[in-house]
């Protein structure tokens, strides 16, 4: 008999997850797999960042339980962060640091939503937000941009998307999957839309802030006019610091929410690793080289791989302004099939890649993109370049 609940039973996967674990089951029976599916950065945290982790744990002051929503200097710092580079008006009271970016965004949906609320998602969307509204008894409706538009559906698809029930609204910039940017005349489009409804939050997922190669640069919406008090920014230091394993996120938020947050936390996980913290701290308070070092890496394979993705007959691929991610459309393949295997969709290409290719990549149907796959490009050039290679030669194979 199932005695699990039914809130668990009805809940899927993680997609990029699965992946992932498939592709290290291969590695163990001895496979060559070359991994784009997670969004890892591969290069290691930046030493000074490791060295205030190991003074940390070589201290005597942090092996308490860190206060709930962060230790206040780390709060203070992020607030500064916001202030100067971002232009957003906040303090350390509109912080709250969870245990990565993925437990903000939770913790948010928890916060902000009752049975039967619905929440806007612009699509493609990253592959946790649709279960976590879920998790929260929340309804998802999904705002549609075409691979014309960039995948960004426009302010006049919101205005007609939102219902009485809409209590919120989530988008990325840079997005994940597609590595689209928002533009600040498109947030300022967006912006005049939700200033009409009070009642309405908006969640910017902003981890992918420092991938960006628009000239323009990274906008933050809660910096427009009167976006700061119904704007929850989403941020973090897994992307731009190559801190995934550290798990440290935070959001800006109305103090409203952010105190709710915290309230949740409190219940649920409290405060997130005292050493992580402290490793975050030095990240963001010092020295900033390493990380445009990695974000002037991630610009030069982008271009690696766009070239060799356009050797590939039938794949439309935009270029992504940011993020590490490709999103090519993969369509052209769908009803082809190789000696043993038939392709249909874009989870059956993802498989058919894994098994012949020995690449991992994540179908698109888990981000709202049946048509898509999406490719990392966290991976060092010779790993890209042979990951291409192979991924032509199996493509090469379906009739």
């Amino acid at each position: 008999m199932n005695k699990l609940s039914n809130r668990v039973n009805a809940l899927a996967e993680s997609a990029t997850i699965a992946m992932a674990q498939k592709a290290r089951e291969l590695k163990a029976e001895g496979k060559d797999i070359i991994s784009l599916s997670l969004g890892e950065p591969d290069f290691k945290t930046p030493l000074h960042v490791q060295e205030a982790a190991k003074s940390a744990i070589e201290s005597e002051e942090f092996f308490s339980y860190p206060p709930v929503p962060g230790y206040p200097d780390l709060r203070a710092a992020i607030a500064e962060k916001l202030q100067l580079e971002n232009k957003i008006e906040c303090t350390a009271n509109n912080i709250v640091i969870s245990t990565g970016a993925k437990h903000s965004i939770a913790n948010v949906f928890l916060a902000l939503l009752n049975p039967g609320d619905e929440v806007i998602v612009y699509s493609p969307f990253w592959v946790s937000y649709i279960e976590m509204i879920k998790l929260a008894e929340g309804v998802p409706v999904m705002l549609e941009g075409s691979l014309e538009q960039d995948f960004k559906a426009s302010a006049e698809q919101l205005a007609a998307a939102i219902t009485d029930k809409t209590r919120a609204v989530i988008f990325s910039s840079p997005c994940n999957p597609t590595g689209a940017v928002w533009s600040k005349e498109e947030l300022l489009a967006m912006s005049e839309v939700l200033k009409q409804h009070d009642d309405i939050t908006l969640i910017a997922d902003e981890i992918y802030e420092y991938i960006n190669f628009t000239e323009e640069g990274h906008t933050s919406i809660a910096s427009l006019p009167g976006m700061a008090d119904k704007t929850v920014t989403v941020n973090g230091f897994s992307k731009g610091y190559a801190m995934t394993g550290w798990r440290v996120g935070y959001i800006c938020a109305p103090e409203y929410i952010a105190k709710a947050c915290a309230k949740l936390q409190g219940q649920m996980t409290s405060g997130n690793s005292s050493i992580a913290q402290r490793a975050a701290l030095s990240a963001i308070a010092g020295e900033q080289t390493p990380r445009k070092e990695m974000a002037k890496a991630y610009r030069e394979r982008r271009s690696l791989v766009k070239g060799l993705l356009d050797e590939i007959p039938g794949v439309k691929t935009p270029m992504p302004e940011g993020a590490f991610y490709f999103f090519p459309d993969v369509s052209h393949y769908f009803g082809t099939s190789s000696e043993s295997t038939s392709v249909n969709n874009s989870n059956d290409l993802a498989l058919y890649l894994l098994a012949d290719a020995n690449v991992s990549t994540v179908s698109g149907d888990a981000f709202g993109a049946p048509n898509c796959i999406r490719m990392s490009y966290a991976a060092s050039e010779e790993q890209l370049k042979e990951a291409l290679e192979r991924i032509k030669n199996s493509l090469a194979k379906l009739k």
